[in-house]
């Protein structure tokens, strides 16, 4: 048994001196991505579950990214693992089309993340013609924004929706401010003379 080994080791060096080597450069490259996305939410104030969502994220894609390049090192032939994976994206873009809203849920919370100015806790207004949403902070996901209205309603909204609307930061206790600039809602079924 122990020369069968051997003998495979020898077969493979090549292998898997670069599976080591990349393996290697992931675990060191999670760290500091870890570390980096740690400082950033310590700056910013962004609470833990948000950073562990965006960490999530990072590990999922450089898993998946790793996995790839494995394949490739460890001899799958490069016309089918091409045929491969394009068959995969093509199953995933099909998937996301139909289910855009996921996607883009996905990528307002990153954004949410890295560079909106509102955090959980902050009492807000969402600048909206149909809707007077003012209220506070209660949680941000990977796809929801949660906030408890001035009146005390539990109010869940896409990240997309929120990303998309203006958002007014207000004071502890300062009432939204002048909002003269957002157009008067209009019913269209009404007959003007």
């Amino acid at each position: 048994m122990k020369n069968f080994l051997i003998i495979y080791m020898l077969a493979y060096q090549t292998e898997i001196l670069y599976t080591t080597i990349l393996l290697t450069i992931m675990v060191i490259g999670l760290l500091l991505t870890k570390r980096a996305i740690r400082r950033f939410g310590f700056i910013k104030s962004i609470e833990v579950n948000r950073r562990k969502i965006i960490l999530n994220l990072v590990y999922l894609f450089t898993y998946i990214i790793v996995i790839s390049i494995l394949a490739i090192i460890w001899g799958v032939d490069h016309k089918q693992f091409v045929v491969f994976i394009s068959s995969v994206l093509a199953v995933l873009g099909v998937g996301f089309f139909a289910q855009w809203s996921i996607l883009s849920n996905l990528t307002a919370s990153i954004i949410l993340f890295f560079s909106h100015p509102v955090r959980i806790g902050h009492r807000i207004r969402i600048l909206d013609k149909d809707f007077n949403l003012t209220g506070k902070v209660k949680d941000i996901t990977g796809f929801y924004f949660f906030m408890i209205t001035d009146n005390g309603q539990d109010i869940t909204l896409p990240n997309s929706y929120v990303i998309q609307k203006g958002i007014q930061i207000l004071k502890k206790d300062e009432e939204p401010g002048d909002l003269s600039f957002i157009p008067p809602v209009t019913n269209e079924n009404e007959t003007t003379s």
